[in-house]
């Protein structure tokens, strides 16, 4: 066994299927996960020292430290089960977030983030959100998929084949571009 195949035996959740039904490629679902579970951690952290702005008088800074705090707990609950074994429905409510679409978690986590920043914009709210707000970034680019192939362009232009319904009939002039015959490119 590969050492590679080792690791991802190891960072496989339990009852997960080792062959993946999406086409996100594999380093994305773990920069997810991985930026998920330590943006939670210094949310939570960051949130207590939110908190302590209570001591200057700042109301507004400790609510946001408080909401910070739930939201890196919800976070750190839903994409590291293992760091929270103590509580019950934990592995549940992992499994059903995990069954969702991908961009209703990346929209999930990033409106929770905005009330924490909204409410404190102080940079112990920034980061810790921001860590949250760009988890819910990389679901919503994990949403879109993989990259299509680029089309050869130098092929639409000798031959016609890539042009719309292969109207375009070839050309032999080699030197011509796109930008010098407009009858490359016909509108149908």
């Amino acid at each position: 066994m590969a050492i590679g195949e080792r690791f991802t035996s190891m960072m496989q959740r339990p009852g997960q299927d080792p062959n993946a039904k999406d086409d996100v490629s594999w380093w994305m679902k773990y920069a997810g996960r991985g930026l998920g579970t330590i943006g939670g951690l210094i949310a939570i952290f960051l949130g207590v020292w939110n908190c302590a702005f209570i001591l200057l008088g700042s109301i507004m800074c400790f609510i946001s430290g408080i909401w910070q705090m739930v939201v890196g707990f919800i976070v750190v609950m839903i994409e590291a089960p293992c760091c929270c074994l103590f509580i019950d429905f934990v592995q549940n409510l992992s499994d059903f977030v995990e069954k969702k679409p991908y961009w209703m978690r990346g929209l999930a986590y990033c409106l929770m983030a905005l009330p924490s920043i909204l409410l404190c914009s102080g940079i112990n709210s920034i980061i810790g959100s921001g860590l949250i707000f760009a988890t819910g970034g990389v679901y919503g680019l994990m949403s879109i998929g993989k990259k299509g192939a680029r089309p050869d362009p130098a092929g639409m232009t000798s031959s016609g084949v890539g042009s719309p319904q292969g109207t375009v009939p070839p050309t032999t002039d080699h030197h011509t571009t796109l930008m010098e015959d407009p009858d490359v490119w016909r509108p149908t």
